[in-house]
This record gives structure tokens, sequence and C-alpha cells, in this order.
């Protein structure tokens, strides 16, 4: 087993992600930890049922399945403990509620995960929490944001749809001279490609729906947490009575085995084709931030060890009707929501409920997920794709 501290930090991810999170010889040699489905746990005695004085008490505090994933995690951030929900949007909402109440002042980057936004805009401003959003450009001048009530600052970078790369150590800084939260949405890099709690980030989430799952088949979420912040984000777990079921556990677990191969072949793949599709007429810029044209490439380049596969486009004119053409007439993309599985798929992508953040662009957006086919595959759609809007 890998265990924590200087000996992973020697080890390379894919040797890490090969043997995290379990100890074979705790369970009979076997590689994989066993899928514990509980609810019901006993007590060998009264005594000790009173006290709760063993490891395992109720099937939502925890299996060892659950544990192994927990544990798996907590080696890849760095921290103190992980939780694991039912959700990305799970993830978002539970760290929110943990931190925040009635007269707390919250900032939230313009550019979040659309679900982030209607949760702070619907359930946060009814409890009586005040909801503000920055651009994402902001850096240090988050400063001028901070109120003597706010509590936490939500980050997520790249930008949701439009990629734009946040400076995380300039907001963590100017956050923690007020001793504000910071929150971050790490779900497009996962801690491979960025390591939120070494960037002073307080709690990183992730939709283990995408990457750590890749295969398009468990609705997952995890939040990490640093020292200082553990204990308050597991209180509010509980209370809120928040768990998983043992066996999408073990899928996230198993998915964790090959996320670094997956991830580099998304990666490699997608630039392959940001890159091709900069050169193509149709299209008038490539929102991607591993690419030299884009505008916070050396803020990506800076902080980032690399970039999943999801990127946006942008047409060189037209409208719905344009983008749904080029939709309708690809083969190999999928129309889909969501992204960081096996197949590619694409969407139309709607800015409409930004405020700070709002940008015209030269025709709509579309986003890609880039999956796990043949590159050329992929830019041969999308070739007979751009062709078709040209023709009219």
């Amino acid at each position: 087993m890998v265990t924590s501290g200087k000996a992973t930090r020697d080890l390379g991810i894919n040797t890490i992600l090969t043997h995290c999170g379990n100890d074979p010889h705790e369970y009979h040699g076997f590689v994989n930890p066993p899928v514990v489905r509980a609810s019901t746990v006993l007590f060998p005695d009264a005594g000790t049922m009173a006290s709760e004085n063993q490891k395992y008490t109720y099937g939502t505090h925890g299996t060892p399945t659950t544990d192994a994933l927990c544990n798996a995690i907590d080696q890849l951030e760095g921290s103190a403990g992980t939780l694991l929900v039912p959700s990305g949007l799970a993830a978002v909402s539970v760290p929110l509620l943990a931190f925040l109440k009635q007269g707390d002042h919250i900032l939230f980057v313009d550019t979040i995960y659309h679900p982030t936004r209607r949760f702070a805009n619907s359930m946060l401003k009814g409890f009586g929490i005040e909801v503000e959003y920055y651009p994402p450009h902001i850096g240090a001048d988050i400063a001028t944001l901070i109120r003597p009530n706010t509590r936490v600052v939500f980050t997520e970078s790249p930008g949701s749809n439009t990629f734009e790369i946040q400076d995380i150590p300039a907001i963590v800084k100017a956050a923690h001279a007020h001793d504000i939260v910071v929150m971050m949405d790490n779900t497009w890099a996962t801690p491979l490609y960025f390591k939120a709690l070494d960037y002073g980030v307080d709690i990183t989430i992730h939709a283990g729906t995408k990457y750590p799952s890749g295969h398009s088949d468990v609705l997952f979420g995890m939040i990490s947490a640093n020292e200082k912040h553990w204990k308050q984000l597991e209180d509010s777990y509980t209370a809120l009575g928040m768990c998983v079921n043992s066996d999408d556990a073990y899928q996230i677990l198993r998915g964790l085995r090959s996320m670094g191969l997956r991830l580099n072949h998304h990666q490699q793949s997608a630039l392959t084709i940001a890159r091709w599709l900069e050169q193509q007429p149709q299209v008038a810029r490539v929102l991607h931030p591993a690419l030299e044209s884009h505008p916070d490439h050396a803020l990506w380049k800076r902080d980032f060890k690399g970039a999943s596969g999801v990127f946006s486009i942008v047409l060189a004119s037209g409208g719905k009707e344009e983008a749904h053409k080029l939709l309708d007439s690809l083969k190999l993309f999928g129309l889909g929501y969501s992204w960081g599985g096996y197949e590619s798929l694409a969407v139309h992508v709607n800015l409409g409920d930004r405020t700070v953040a709002a940008h015209t662009y030269e025709g709509p957006v579309i986003r890609l997920q880039i999956g796990l086919e043949d590159t050329q595959d992929l830019i041969n759609d999308l070739q007979q794709g751009l062709t078709t809007i040209s023709a009219g």
C-alpha cells in the first residue's frame, strides 16, 4: 500500500493511482477492497454500543469500501479528510451549507458551473445569505469586494464553459488575510493537474462523475479539506445525513486506477484537435488555456501540470440555428451535458445568466468533451460538421 508523506511524493502519479487507498493484506491479500453494503452495524456488547467505541457504527458513517476511496483521495489531495456525496452538485452544496449562515456574504466567480449558480441564487439567497459574483480575472483585487461579513470565496478554474484561468494564489492570499474560507471546484484539472490545497485552497471539490469515474455510469462527488476546516465540514456532513453507497464508491475507486492514463489521452487528443480547430475558417477562436493563443496561457502554465479534455470553440458567425446544425451533423460526438467519460460529447453553451463576466462572442459557443476515440476520427467528424454549416 502507498502511504502518505515523502514516500508518496517520490512516486509517479500512475504508481500512486495503482496502489493508493487499499492495503491488500488487510483483506486476505485481495488487491481490491470488499464491497461492504451496510446500514446496520452490530456491537459486541451494550457498553461498546453506549460508547460507540468501535470503528464502524452505522452505514451512513462509512464502510471499509468508502474508507478505501477516502484514503485514496486524501493521498492524491494531501488533505486531512475527504467526504463522499451522491453528486458533483452535492459536493458543492454541502461545504457551502457547512460554512455559511444567515447574514453572511459569499463571493462566487461569475464563471461557475450553472447548477452552482442556481443553488446560490435560490437556496443560499433564500437562507438570507448575500451572494455576489466577481470577474474571473480579478486576482488580488478581490480584496476590494471583501466585506466584514464575507465568509467564503468560491472559485472554479478554469471557468465553466469559457475556460478563464484565475490567479488562485493571489485570491487565497487576499481571502486568508481576513480569515475567509476559500473553496474551489477543481473538477476540470483533478488533483493530478492542479493540487488545490498546495496553493492554499481550504476545501477542494470534485465531481467524481467525471474523470474519477471515467465511464459515464456513476453520479458522485468528493469534498476534501485541510486540517483547519476538516472538523467543521465533517460535522455538518454528518448532520445532513449525506452518504453514498459502497457500490458507487467501489466504481470510483476502480476508475482511479486508470485515471492518469485516461487523462493523458484526453489531454493529448484535445490539444491536437484544439490546434486543428484554430486553423479552421468557421472557428473564430478556441477557448483552451493550454493553447499558446489563450490570453491566460501563462497563468495556466505557471500553476497547472496539465490540461483535461474539455474546451470550447466560438464559431465565426451565426447563432442558435448554426449551432444546432453543427451539433446535429456530428456522428461521433454525442449531445450530452456531462463530460469526463470515455465518449466524446458536444453541447451548445448558454452564457446568458452571467453578470460581471458577460462577454460578446463572434458566434455561438460550443463545448467539446474529447473522449478516448482515435483523434483523427474526431477531427474528421468535426471537419464534416464545419463543412455542413459552411454550406449554408
